[in-house]
Formats: structure tokens, C-alpha cells, sequence
């Protein structure tokens, strides 16, 4: 008998089906859906109820309904990919230049949330195939907002990953101006002139913020710190990963650099400007291959790194770099030491080191905060110290000088981790005309 005929065999078929499901219910951890094997059954061997009304069954010879079909394939479609969606790969554009060279502007990948295991869907209420927009309107609703929980995955994010997640400061949206951070905005306009100029203001849930992809530099236990840009963690120099770039003043003879040789490089010529006053370029991104092959350009006279000391270059101030505070007198080449929170750690709270975790305390894990009297109340009660609830992690962009990430933002908690980049399947260069803007050897690359 063949594998075929056997599994025209209701018994079988029904077999096969059930055992795929307990195994999908005791991963989820929730056995009320062992109900569902009622349908199942029903469906295979009793057939009592139609539990896909919608679907005609046809007699030998009767002309087939075109609607009802499409009809059938669009709920097949629906539910097959949310359920991928939410339990094994989504799709995921790379919006900006923060992770070049190492993931391109224009990449398009399949993000895996098995590997850290897939988040249980807070706000399930969603309509499919969307995120948190449609059409300039929220795509979700709030009706129903469950518990955070996250199913077993293959591991856990480890220093050097590349990480899709929840941007940390995603739970308030200006809505004139939806790609900026508003708390960024809030602290460097005032809230009033946001309000007018960029408001109203709308509030989405953790599991709606928009995504962003980073890499790993530290994890929940680590202590980081960044020296004229080289980051150290645990007083170790930290790995330069390939992709890095760091960004570079090149002076020139006067004379530009052949465009020819910034698309064999791979550089974002959108991120590139001439100086003639210079002459040469005041910010040009490199990797440090990169940087030996523009040494060697005949018109190339030097090159040398930029740093950022104290205080920050413009646009940054005390008031984008995390903490935010002058008493911290950090910039995106130097910066810290910061110590990462993990779960069930305690650390002694003081009106000094509270710009730190205050985020955290509030919007993170939920408490009130208030400072009164030069006294920290949580919850109403004097504290002291402070238990952390969840693990945090540090996330930078390997095109350190244009990246928006953890400098400017703090820790990413781990109910915010969505997944890992695994495939990228489609990249699109938006700086070229078609079809010279189709990135052919980046198809199908795992990452």
C-alpha cells in the first residue's frame, strides 16, 4: 500500500492530524485547546457538522462556483499564514541604513521566531496580513490585551545576534510624524510644540510598536561601555563583526572619488556628501576592509576616523544621549559603563543612578514612580533597591555613526524580542533605477 492510499484511510488521516496537534497544544501549554480535537474527529471520521460552511461540495458533473472557490482560498491563505506568522516566520522590510553593510536598506527578510521562541499574541484582535497600520488607521484592536508569555524557542538572543524587536519607545506615536522617536522630540522641542506641530499623540501596545533590527552588543548580566568607539563588555574588547562601519573624514587632492568605486565598495551613496571645502568627505561609513581599499585610491590623501567626545556632536545632546541627563556626560564613541539588568537581579536605587532604570520601573514593568522630597517612592512605599522583573538587552546598528538604537534609548526588554533575521528572499537598492536596483546576489542568502 502506498503513502497515498494510506492516508486516504480516515483512520489515518485522522491520526496524523491529531498527533500534530497535541503536539502543537503542549508546546502553546494551554490544554484547553485539546478541545479542538473535536472538530478534528469530527471532520475526519464522524462528519456530524460542516465546520467549513462556506465550502460547496460539488456533485460529479455540476459546474463549479468561481466565488465560493475563491472564497475557500482566500480563509485557507488567511489562516495558514497567520499561523505561520505567529508562530514560525514573518516577513520583514530593513527600513533605514542603520545596519549596513552588514543588512542592506531595501532588504526584505524572513524573520525565524522559533529561535527565541515565538511571543503568544497580546492583541490578538488584528486585522491579518497587517502590523499596527492600514490605510493611515490602526489595523488592531484593544478589546482583548493578554499577559505577556513566549513559547520555548531553539535559544536565547546571545551577544552578536542580529535581532528584530519592538522599538522600545513605540508606545506613543506622533501622528504627523510616526517614524520619530516622540520622546526624543518631547525632551529636545517641549511637549507643547510636539503637541501642536506633530500631534495628536496615539498609544499602542507592546506587541504593536513598530520593528527594528539591531544587533546584540551586550546581554541581561553584562557590563558595557564604548571607548572612542571600540566597545568593551565585561572590560573585554568587544569583537569587530565584518559588517561594522565605523564612519571616517577622507580628504581628497580635490578631486571626488569615482562613483564607480563606492558601488564596488557597496556604500549607500544616499549617506555620502563632497566637501569641496574640505576637500573630501566629512562622514564617509567603513568597514575596516573598507577602510584599506580607500587608503590605496590614488586621490585619497588621509583618513581618519571621527570620535565623539563630550560634549556630543550636533545633532546629539544630553537630551538624545541615554540617560538623558548632564550627569552623565556620554556620547555615542564613549559611553557608559552601563550595567544591563537581568531578571531577578537587585540594584540599590538612588536619585543619581535613576535616570538609568526609571523606564524600566514605569513603563516596562508597570509601576508607579515618584521622587518626593529627594525620596523614591514605588507603588506609594520608600525604596531602596529595585528587582527586575524581565531580562534586558543592549542593541547597537553596525553603521555606528547612523544608527538610532540603545545610545539613544536604553535597554530593549525581552517581552519586546520578536525574532531573529534568518533568509533574506528580496533586496531593492532605492538609490538605482530599475533593473540595476535589483540586488540579485543578496536573493535567498541566510543570514
Amino acid at each position: 500500500m502506498s503513502l497515498k492510499e494510506l492516508y486516504h484511510n480516515k483512520w489515518v488521516r485522522f491520526g496524523f492530524w491529531a498527533v500534530l496537534y497535541i503536539a502543537w497544544v503542549i508546546w502553546l501549554g494551554n490544554y484547553w485547546w485539546l478541545f479542538g480535537l473535536i472538530p478534528i474527529f469530527d471532520g475526519h471520521i464522524t462528519g456530524k457538522v460542516k465546520w467549513m460552511f462556506w465550502k460547496k461540495e460539488y456533485k460529479e458533473g455540476e459546474k463549479r462556483n468561481a466565488l465560493l472557490d475563491w472564497l475557500d482560498a482566500i480563509i485557507f491563505a488567511v489562516v495558514v499564514v497567520t499561523f505561520i506568522n505567529t508562530f514560525f516566520f514573518q516577513a520583514f522590510k530593513i527600513p533605514s541604513s542603520s545596519m549596513e553593510s552588514s543588512l542592506y536598506t531595501g532588504d526584505h527578510l524572513f524573520v525565524s521566531k522559533l529561535a527565541y521562541g515565538p511571543r503568544i499574541p497580546q492583541t490578538p484582535l488584528t486585522i491579518p496580513f497587517t502590523h499596527n497600520v492600514i490605510a493611515g488607521k490602526e489595523s488592531y484592536s484593544t478589546l482583548i490585551q493578554n499577559d505577556y508569555r513566549r513559547l520555548k524557542g531553539f535559544g536565547k538572543v546571545e551577544t552578536g545576534d542580529y535581532v528584530v524587536f519592538g522599538f522600545p519607545h513605540g508606545d506613543t506615536v506622533l501622528v504627523k510624524a510616526p517614524a520619530d522617536d516622540y520622546y526624543m522630540v518631547e525632551r529636545t522641542l517641549g511637549r507643547k510644540y510636539t503637541i501642536d506641530n506633530y500631534g495628536p499623540v496615539k498609544v499602542r501596545p507592546s506587541d504593536k510598536k513598530d520593528h527594528y533590527v539591531k544587533r546584540c552588543v551586550a546581554t541581561a548580566g553584562d557590563t558595557l561601555e564604548i571607548k572612542d568607539g571600540q566597545v568593551y563588555v565585561n572590560s573585554a574588547a568587544q569583537e569587530v563583526w565584518p559588517g561594522v562601519q565605523n564612519s571616517y573624514t577622507v580628504v581628497t587632492n580635490g578631486q571626488k572619488i569615482n562613483p564607480v568605486n563606492f558601488d564596488k565598495l557597496g556604500l549607500n551613496v544616499g549617506e555620502l556628501w563632497y566637501d569641496p571645502s574640505l576637500p573630501g568627505y566629512p562622514a564617509m561609513p567603513l568597514t575596516a576592509e573598507m577602510l584599506e581599499t580607500v587608503k590605496t585610491y590614488s586621490n585619497v590623501v588621509s583618513v581618519k576616523q571621527n570620535i565623539d567626545s563630550y560634549p556630543p556632536d550636533y545633532p546629539d545632546s544630553d537630551l538624545t544621549i541615554f540617560p538623558f541627563s548632564t550627569e552623565y556626560r556620554w556620547t555615542r564613541d564613549n559611553f557608559g559603563p552601563l550595567w544591563i539588568p537581568s531578571k531577578g537581579a537587585t540594584v540599590e536605587l538612588t536619585i543619581e543612578n535613576l535616570p538609568l532604570y526609571q523606564r524600566i520601573i514605569t513603563s516596562y514593568e508597570g509601576n508607579e514612580l515618584e521622587v518626593k522630597d529627594g525620596m523614591i517612592f514605588i507603588n506609594g512605599e520608600a525604596a531602596h533597591s529595585y528587582t527586575f522583573a524581565q531580562d534586558y538587552y543592549f542593541m547597537m546598528g553596525d553603521n555606528r555613526h547612523n544608527s538610532l538604537d540603545s545610545r539613544y534609548w536604553g535597554f530593549v526588554p525581552e517581552d519586546h524580542i520578536v525574532g531573529k533575521p534568518a533568509l533574506i528572499w528580496l533586496s531593492i537598492d532605492r538609490n538605482k533605477e530599475f533593473p540595476k536596483n535589483i540586488r540579485w546576489r543578496r536573493f535567498f542568502k541566510f543570514v
